[in-house]
């Protein structure tokens, strides 16, 4: 069960940080974003990025071995990244109707697999 909600806590964590670090590149199509200075967005992606916080800092603690949890800090790391590029990929491919996957990519996100296949054997 914490492994659970260790993984769905890290999909939260990384909804909140892909907007905060993508999110605001859309913001020039929101009429009252668009004037906005490089320091509001900072300001403005900061506190989206906060929320990440309120979810990574729950998942780290409650799946980390060392808490009583079912993840080694590298398999913890190595769970996040992959969740990091799948939000990502879903992110840029919903909000950013220009980009594409292309066979490279997939090749890469394959690479990704092939690590967590690795990192979690024992």
């Amino acid at each position: 069960m914490k492994a659970l909600y260790t993984i769905l806590l890290l999909v939260l964590s990384n909804t909140f940080m892909t907007l905060a670090w993508y999110g605001h590149l859309k913001f020039k199509e929101l009429k009252w974003f668009e004037n906005l200075g490089l320091v509001a967005i900072v300001l403005i992606s900061w506190g989206i990025a906060l929320f990440e916080y309120f979810f990574q800092v729950p998942a780290n603690r409650i799946g980390f071995k060392g808490n009583g949890g079912p993840f080694s800090l590298v398999e913890l790391k190595v769970i996040q990244e992959v969740i990091t590029l799948v939000i990502f990929m879903a992110f840029s491919l919903l909000a950013f109707k220009n980009e594409t996957i292309k066979t490279n990519h997939i090749i890469g996100f394959c690479f990704l697999v092939l690590a967590v296949y690795f990192i979690f054997k024992k």
